[in-house]
């Protein structure tokens, strides 16, 4: 029988399970075109059917060829309600109605092949000795053919034996505890410290041309101790956080199917489209802002014996020689570009991911604008709700990052004694007088660059979520207020140093930061108030 130019054949109706069932419409290659003689063209391969699925208009999301082939094999793995739905409409032939009644008939032998699991797992007996000996011998050759397929699919095109840096970095996001990353974070910042100690930089001073003595100890300096043992741990906590909610919670939910082993694999194929990303990021980190910068902020400066950079505990070996030899510096320097080279490769990983999390939540929202069930909507938004929770504390994190790494900048350059002392005396000079804003020595910072390309990647992220996740016919009120903060953390980061005064905008905007990180939903955020008029967009 022939339905649209394709092989049609009715559902049988005679209680097999779905594997057994499956197995014979893809032997008989029912669904496929007819040929250009006029007769079948031939069964299903795993190639075929996965392209045929995924060439479905509907079907925005696909399936991917490692998913398909284990429907043809022998193992306890079911196919999802999303995919059976794809396979009646294959198996159908593009016919309403017997689209349906394949829909039917592939979730009642789905229902029996789960009735079957059970008894096997009661009788505590394998698969392989319950499948019936007729189904076992008609595919006994394809139960042979396609694990030695998928494993030359596997080599050849899979990301299993193919290094991927993206696969790899999200990994450190993605596999252990929630405290691994963090962690290594803190230990390394604190190694460090350990050895600023044994080198005597760890809280030193030094006399400046202008009769200034400064504070320049590895740890005075906000944008290491600060950032390294604080903002930096908490921010890849919170990323680690939201990336395994999603992909092994949230995802599968939303989605809808209940298959975790498909679900993961969309997921690694987010993650892979955005491979470019991570390598120009891995470039940019290592080279430019770990070992070129290095070059020229330290290593040049130590070896002539000075340059256009405000002495700090790197270069101090120039001017406090009977505290730390050149060669030590050389070698700490080093070391501490290194690990924040790499720390910071990170952090811009853990950017991306947000990113990949908001686009492929979105994506899979507008896939199912069609399901207007009160439930799966509820879903939805409570998602979108936990994804733009986690995107602000990210958020926060990064713009407090920046504001450290531009304070010490600023602070090297200006008659401040120590950071302490200078931000003290910025807010004394609010209420009683005084700028001493412009008496500070002109110097080269390129950490001022370095940290407001953080701001920007760190607020696009921020930016994008809010756009896609909270769009529509108005914005919740706590959406509102996360966006006011970030904004004034932003304005308090690009007004550093430019007035009398500029720490009270800070300190508000810190004190505010950090009620945002421990509440970002302020108190009242529902999901159902992110639903009221709302869609994913």
């Amino acid at each position: 029988m022939f339905k649209n130019g394709k092989l049609f054949l009715p559902p049988p109706r005679d209680g097999s399970d779905l594997k057994e069932l499956f197995k014979r419409l893809a032997a008989a290659g029912a669904g496929r075109p007819l040929g250009k003689d006029g007769f079948p063209a031939g069964p299903w391969t795993p190639e075929l059917l996965a392209e045929a699925i995924s060439q479905i208009d509907s079907n925005r999301i696909g399936v991917d060829l490692r998913t398909v082939q284990l429907w043809f094999q022998e193992n306890e793995k079911g196919i999802s309600a999303a995919n059976i739905r794809w396979l009646a409409r294959v198996f159908g032939c593009d016919d309403p109605v017997a689209t349906s009644e394949w829909q039917i008939e592939l979730s009642a032998a789905q229902s029996r092949l789960s009735a079957k699991r059970r008894e096997w797992k009661r009788a505590g007996s394998s698969v392989a000795q319950e499948i019936p000996d007729t189904a076992r011998a008609a595919t006994s050759d394809d139960d042979t053919a396609f694990p030695a397929e998928l494993k030359r699919d596997t080599d050849a095109k899979g990301p299993r034996r193919r290094f991927s840096l993206a696969r790899k970095s999200e990994a450190f996001f993605t596999h252990g505890s929630t405290l691994n990353l963090p962690a290594s974070v803190f230990a390394g910042v604190t190694a460090l410290g350990f050895l600023s100690y044994t080198l005597g930089i760890h809280s030193v001073t030094y006399g400046r041309a202008d009769g200034i003595v400064k504070q320049v100890g590895f740890l005075w300096t906000a944008n290491w101790t600060f950032v390294f043992m604080v903002f930096l741990p908490l921010f890849f906590a919170f990323v680690t956080e939201l990336v395994t909610f999603w992909k092994d919670e949230g995802r599968p939910k939303v989605v809808g199917n209940g298959n975790k082993m498909e679900s993961d694999d969309a997921w690694a194929r987010s993650v892979e489209a955005s491979s470019y990303s991570y390598w120009a990021v891995f470039l940019i980190c290592v080279l430019f802002a770990g070992l070129f910068q290095w070059i020229g902020v330290s290593l040049i400066p130590l070896m002539k014996g000075g340059g256009d950079y405000a002495t700090d505990w790197g270069s101090l070996a120039i001017v406090r020689p009977e505290v730390i030899s050149v060669p030590e510096a050389v070698v700490f320097t080093g070391l501490a570009y290194l690990y924040m080279c790499l720390c910071f490769y990170l952090f811009f990983v853990g950017l991306i991911l947000l990113y990949t999390v908001v686009h492929d939540l979105c994506r899979i929202g507008e896939a199912a604008s069609n399901r207007p069930e009160v439930d799966y909507q509820h879903e939805l938004n409570e998602a979108s709700l936990k994804v733009m929770r986690g995107t602000f504390r990210c958020t926060v994190l990064g713009v407090l990052i920046a504001i450290s790494m531009k304070l010490q900048s600023a602070y090297l350059t200006s008659r401040g004694e120590n950071i302490v002392a200078w931000l003290v005396g910025d807010l004394s000079s609010a209420w009683y007088g005084g700028n001493d804003v412009s008496d500070g020595i002109a110097y080269r910072m390129p950490t001022h660059y370095s940290s407001f390309l953080i701001v920007i990647s760190t607020c696009v992220v921020f930016v994008y979520g809010t756009v896609r996740l909270g769009v529509g016919s108005r914005f919740p009120v706590p959406l509102w207020k996360m966006s006011a903060i970030v904004a004034l953390l932003v304005t308090g980061y690009l007004l550093i140093d430019a007035f009398a005064g500029f720490s009270i905008l800070l300190v508000v905007g810190g004190l505010l930061a950090i009620y945002g990180l421990i509440n970002p939903g302020f108190g009242r955020w529902r999901a159902s108030e992110l639903g009221k008029n709302h869609s994913v967009s």
